[in-house]
């Protein structure tokens, strides 16, 4: 417990969010940690030549954090995990991929922690470099993000039949799933349910199907998160997403 007035610190493990400069050779930084969630920070240097490498968006970090009072900004040390921004460099759609992944980290409340989004985050960063697996992971993420939030899908039974299986389509009002019998009158009007989100389905992911994942956690995240906020969608995930669906039509 920190008493009133003495000085608040602590160390934890973070992805770099957005990194911008402040005065001539600091930056304000703006982290997802592991256990003391979205928070930002001076970086004392952080626009010096041995530090730049490390602050790139996307990287993964040990930052230690120290302020007077623990509403304050406070300033951070930083040093390298891994470099995922780096690692991206020679491919364009995962360098898209991880920017989206920070970019929505940035909906989070701040100082609010969410350990488990945190480590699929990581997650879905350690796969950048197999473009077959990664992008449905990121699915899986965006899915796990409207969880957090309070706006989680049922995706496990019917929501007209209560059945588990056969589920194909997703309710654009409800979020729950629907069986394909029950939507055939007005498939049209619902959202299709990818296979790789249907429990126990196996085998390949397709590009179409990771565009209708994309779909769907983009719809439920304006419809729940954004608007509600008079928020737009981040311009890295729109790029993903057009990138992503791009590469689908040239496949």
């Amino acid at each position: 417990m920190h008493l009133e007035g003495s000085p608040m610190e602590w160390g934890d493990e973070a992805l770099i969010l957005s990194v911008r400069a402040h005065g001539e050779t600091a930056a304000i930084v703006e982290f997802l940690t592991r256990d003391h969630g979205r928070h930002l920070a001076l970086v004392h240097g952080g626009r010096s030549r041995q530090n730049r490498p490390v602050l790139q968006i996307g990287n993964h970090v040990d930052a230690t954090w120290k302020a007077r009072l623990a509403d304050q900004l406070g300033h951070a040390t930083v040093s390298m995990r891994r470099g995922f921004a780096a690692e991206c460099l020679g491919d364009r759609l995962s360098l898209v991929g991880l920017s989206a992944i920070c970019a929505m980290s940035r909906l989070l409340p701040e100082r609010e922690a969410h350990p488990n989004l945190f480590e699929t985050a990581l997650f879905v960063a350690g796969f950048l470099d197999e473009a077959d697996v990664w992008p449905a992971l990121y699915v899986r993420w965006e899915l796990a993000l409207l969880r957090e939030l309070g706006f989680g899908l049922d995706l496990e039974s019917c929501a007209v039949t209560g059945a588990s299986e056969d589920l194909t389509h997703v309710s654009p009002k409800t979020g729950r799933a629907v069986s394909a019998s029950a939507a055939a009158p007005y498939a049209e009007r619902l959202l299709p349910l990818p296979r790789f989100l249907r429990a126990g389905q196996k085998g390949g992911v397709s590009r179409e199907d990771v565009l209708n994942g994309l779909s769907l956690t983009g719809h439920f995240l304006e419809l729940r998160l954004l608007a509600p906020q008079d928020l737009t969608m981040p311009e890295a995930r729109r790029q993903f997403a057009d990138l992503l669906g791009r590469a689908a039509d040239h496949a």
